[in-house]
């Protein structure tokens, strides 16, 4: 969508989960580069004679010793595009949306649980069994000295969730929903073409339910591909869920606009509504879903 010579290649967009606000610059993405090459203790030419694993080890340390960036929740890789002026001439969408792609219509959501499948292998999370110190710990990571003021806001949110459904919420909502949300929020400001909003809200019940609606679910059920997973463990819901998922994605296709007679009435998303069609087992249009993280989030970055 920021990119000049992709006009005219496309004439729909659909984000899904963890929508690209900002790129590397290329100052942030020369000392990267340095700070691994001193980590190897090698120059460019003798990358191509290391094994995978040992360069891949680099990463994270020389990503230490370079600390974060000046906005870590938006600059989170490490590694790919760089805004260099031609290819890609300023940032996507930040500080607002790029008027190149101003009138593609978008559609943009994410999934409740984003984060469920990236801590899936910390025994801590996995097993519920993470206490109140570790929890303020990593949310500290995120939100530094806001954790306790996170954590409270999300508790309140939900009384009923122990520590690892905290943080799962906390992290998906740091980590991707505040983008999806911005960058709709900027795209929408142009006033050019349509946005919508959607979000993801049918949980998986395999492994006893403990990933809820990670991230990724959503593709087979876009693509009606749900029989090649075992995502649906089995629940008509599932099927029934793809099918109205996948018309709705080419009714967007075809029309730019994703609605159809298996989903209730779907407006356009603006910052005064909020309108979100929250696809789960029965689909709903939500105004404002969340509003805590969102407020939150917002807050805190802004800051």
């Amino acid at each position: 969508m920021a990119m000049p010579a992709a006009q005219g290649l496309f004439h729909r967009a659909v984000v899904q989960s963890g929508a690209v606000v900002r790129h590397r610059t290329p100052d942030r993405a020369a000392k990267l580069t340095e700070a691994v090459l001193r980590e190897l203790g090698t120059d460019v030419a003798g990358l191509r004679d290391l094994p995978l694993a040992r360069l891949l080890a680099a990463v994270g340390p020389a990503q230490k010793a370079l600390g974060p960036s000046a906005q870590p929740l938006f600059d989170r890789y490490p590694f790919g595009p760089v805004v260099d002026g031609t290819v890609l001439p300023r940032q996507p969408f930040d500080p607002d949306a790029t008027a190149l792609s101003a009138h593609i219509p978008l559609l943009i959501g994410d999934m409740k649980d984003e984060a469920a499948s990236f801590v899936a292998t910390d025994d801590a999370m996995w097993f519920r069994t993470l206490d109140e110190a570790a929890l303020h710990q990593r949310v500290t990571a995120l939100a530094g000295g806001a954790a306790a003021r996170v954590i409270a806001a999300y508790r309140a949110a939900d009384p009923t969730m122990d520590p690892a459904e905290l943080l799962i919420a906390i992290r998906t909502d740091a980590e991707f929903r505040m983008r999806s949300l911005l960058v709709a929020e900027r795209q929408a400001a142009l006033h050019a073409a349509p946005v919508f909003m959607y979000a993801f809200e049918w949980e998986t019940p395999v492994h006893d339910g403990r990933l809820k609606a990670p991230h990724a679910l959503d593709v087979p059920f876009v693509f009606d591909t749900l029989d090649l997973t075992r995502a649906h463990g089995d629940r008509a819901d599932a099927f029934a869920l793809s099918a109205r998922m996948a018309e709705t994605w080419i009714a967007f296709a075809r029309t730019g606009r994703p609605s159809h007679p298996d989903l209730p009435d779907w407006p356009q998303y603006d910052p005064a509504s909020r309108a979100t069609m929250v696809l789960d087992a029965t689909c709903r249009l939500a105004r404002d879903p969340r509003p805590h993280g969102r407020t939150l989030w917002h807050e805190l970055t802004a800051s």
